[in-house]
């Protein structure tokens, strides 16, 4: 998969349609109504550049446009947490990870995912 990068609102947008596709424009401004101001216009722009990227798919052949999603989510967070972690090299991984810890409120069952990650990793390199 080549390399992508998403904008906040791109995430946003992707987000919407990873969740429930497909989505018409008027179905995105709707959903995001509560957290944005955007427009139809700003939301179909947001959504060419999407598509330009290949992280969407517009189907044009109906009454109105509908959107789904080409990108897979767990491509794009892989991509996400690559591009975070080389740009903080500095604190290295542990540094990372225990910020996060601290500043979300992880639940038992979240911090239970994340030891079952790590001990995964140990088998993968030991």
């Amino acid at each position: 998969m080549n390399r992508l990068t998403l904008s906040d609102g791109e995430w946003k947008l992707m987000n919407l349609l990873w969740d429930e596709s497909p989505l018409t424009i008027g179905g995105m401004v709707d959903a995001l109504r509560g957290d944005t101001a955007w427009t139809k216009a700003t939301v179909n722009i947001m959504l060419g550049r999407l598509a330009d990227k290949g992280a969407v798919r517009v189907d044009a052949t109906g009454r109105r446009k509908l959107f789904y999603p080409l990108l897979a989510r767990d491509d794009a967070v892989r991509q996400e947490a690559r591009s975070t972690l080389s740009k903080i090299r500095t604190g290295g991984l542990g540094l990372l990870v225990s910020t996060m810890a601290r500043e979300s409120d992880l639940s038992d069952a979240e911090i239970d995912e994340l030891y079952r990650i790590l001990k995964e990793g140990r088998r993968g390199h030991g």
